[in-house]
């Protein structure tokens, strides 16, 4: 867990990464706790995401970069406004945008997050 979410308080993470941090994290779970026998057969199976997480009791890894950037965006508005973390917070960047759909901001993954958390 501590070598995938190094850095994750900045992260502007996207669905797609979502999906893809919960696939990564999942079979590494897998990896850990082996197969289960079923009763019934008595064959070998994998292990379904609810019995793993059951197993590993635990969040999973979006819950806890969820947790750790709205802990950092505390600490980040307690800053004074000299320091430079709190400018690049606040402060709104010059010049145009490109033009496709402009990209997922680390302001807006907080947004989210206070939302979806209430």
């Amino acid at each position: 867990m501590p070598v995938v979410s190094y850095g994750c308080k900045t992260w502007s993470v996207t669905l797609r990464e979502d999906g893809r941090l919960t696939v990564s994290e999942n079979r590494i779970l897998r990896r850990l706790f082996v197969s289960k026998r079923d009763e019934v057969t008595g064959k070998w199976r994998r292990l379904h995401n609810e019995e793993l997480y059951d197993l590993y009791c635990s969040p999973n890894i979006i819950r806890v970069i969820r947790s750790r950037r709205m802990r950092w965006a505390g600490h980040v508005a307690r800053m004074g406004d000299k320091r430079g973390i709190y400018t690049v917070l606040v402060g709104r960047p010059e010049g145009k945008r490109s033009l496709p759909r402009p990209r997922l901001r680390w302001k807006n993954n907080m947004k989210n997050d206070i939302q979806e958390e209430g």
